[in-house]
């Protein structure tokens, strides 16, 4: 689409992080302005819906067919790409440091440079908080990158192969896998799992009987599971995890996580020889270097229209601290993310204009929370106004729903029409059973 304005030639907005909430930013407003006024920066060359992460771990989905090129997004939508992570920001200078990119083989692909803004936007995502939990740094592993994702499914195999060999002299040997954390990641990685290792146990390995051989914990350091959702929700996850056999411990706080085991404040000791931790989130780290007033879990503090305290710099996402309602932040959902891209576009439109910004706050609307409970399964809440009240649904109503989503930001980034998406929804609802990736 051809630029319908013509901005100030000054005017630079970089776009630092291509997950949900800035690569749908990059893309609608490049589509407006052009790429000689956007540019987006990332760290990796291929984009990754970060709710997909648990599938990857699992081995149901092939991350490396799943992911979408920055550079042809960048082609398709119009602004700029560049690669390399942010090592810097010089707030006086306007100007951020992007570090050298590298092949396989360690040679410089891309030397670190220095690009200019008029306007930063900082679109960092979170990591993981391990709440300073002795030995989680060391022996827990995170989903907060493809290669965390990719380690886990790797590992885990390894794992599943021993305790096959295992069985021909021990018959009680299994598999022990400890997953702290019982939001949406935690109890979609669980599920995942338990349906993948059905499949997977199939190819090459004889001896090793998922229903037998797999045990799966779930702790939770909450009453429930699922507790920022309705009870309603949690309650419904709690019998889907339990029917498959998944070991459900709530009001279980982990005080330490040691080579083989996960142990609990309470003196309890679950045999981990896998942990996966999805415990919680905190800001990246970079964040503390740039001078700007944080939260206490290190996100970047933002106002009700998503700027810092520098004028020249917003955020959107997780790795900002946005005021909602009774004094809380607004959630760390996917959803929050594209209604900021959606309210940034519209400002920043404004700015490269020269126009009058909106002086309209960002208002966070829930649209309830679907959650992923297997290829056929799932539960969660749409919220409707209709009395401020909720629709519960389940099943594969829910599971269709929620592959919706993918669908909704693939939209977004593409910038494809109607037919087009309806097209990709077919190709999407067709993944209805598991595709392990073995090798």
């Amino acid at each position: 689409m051809m630029p319908n304005s013509t901005p100030a030639p000054s005017e630079r907005i970089v776009i630092v992080g291509g997950g949900a909430g800035g690569l749908e930013l990059a893309a609608k407003l490049g589509r407006i302005h052009g790429r000689q006024h956007i540019t987006l920066v990332d760290s990796r060359p291929f984009h990754i819906w970060k709710p997909s992460l648990h599938e990857a771990a699992a081995g149901t989905l092939d991350i490396h067919q799943e992911g979408l090129s920055y550079l042809m997004l960048a082609y398709l939508n119009g602004f700029s790409f560049a690669q390399g992570r942010l090592i810097g920001v010089d707030r006086e200078r306007r100007l951020i440091s992007v570090d050298a990119v590298a092949n396989a083989q360690g040679q410089e692909v891309l030397p670190r440079r220095e690009l200019a803004y008029d306007t930063l936007v900082l679109a960092l995502g979170s990591t993981s908080n391990f709440f300073n939990t002795p030995g989680a740094a060391e022996h827990a592993v995170t989903l907060d990158t493809t290669e965390n994702a990719e380690q886990f499914r790797l590992t885990m195999l390894k794992a599943m192969a021993l305790v096959d060999q295992a069985k021909v002299r021990d018959p009680s040997a299994r598999l022990d896998l400890v997953i702290v954390g019982g939001g949406a990641t935690g109890v979609e990685l669980a599920v995942e799992l338990t349906e993948a290792s059905h499949v997977v146990s199939a190819y090459g390995l004889p001896n090793f009987r998922a229903e037998r051989d797999l045990a799966i914990t779930l702790v939770e350091g909450a009453p429930r599971i699922l507790s920022a959702l309705p009870e309603k929700i949690s309650a419904a996850a709690t019998a889907r995890l339990t029917e498959l056999g998944i070991r459900v411990e709530t009001a279980c706080r982990v005080s330490e996580v040691t080579a083989d085991s996960v142990k609990t404040a309470d003196g309890r000791e679950f045999p981990a020889r896998l942990c996966m931790w999805a415990a919680g989130i905190k800001g990246p780290a970079l964040l503390a270097e740039l001078d700007l007033p944080l939260n206490k879990l290190g996100q970047v503090e933002v106002n009700e229209r998503l700027e810092t305290a520098d004028p020249h710099i917003l955020a959107l996402g997780d790795c900002c601290a946005a005021p909602w309602r009774d004094g809380r932040t607004v959630p760390a959902r996917a959803q929050a993310a594209h209604q900021q891209a959606d309210y940034l576009c519209k400002k920043l439109t404004a700015r490269l204009r020269r126009a009058a910004e909106p002086t309209a706050p960002y208002v966070y609307e829930d649209h309830g929370s679907l959650v992923s409970l297997g290829q056929d399964a799932g539960v969660g809440s749409l919220m409707g106004k209709l009395a401020g009240r909720g629709l519960f649904v389940s099943g594969t109503l829910a599971r269709l729903m929620y592959m919706s989503l993918h669908l909704m930001h693939h939209k977004a980034v593409l910038g494809i029409s109607r037919t087009a998406s309806l097209a990709l929804a077919r190709l999407l609802m067709r993944r209805t059973r598991p595709r392990v990736k073995l090798h």
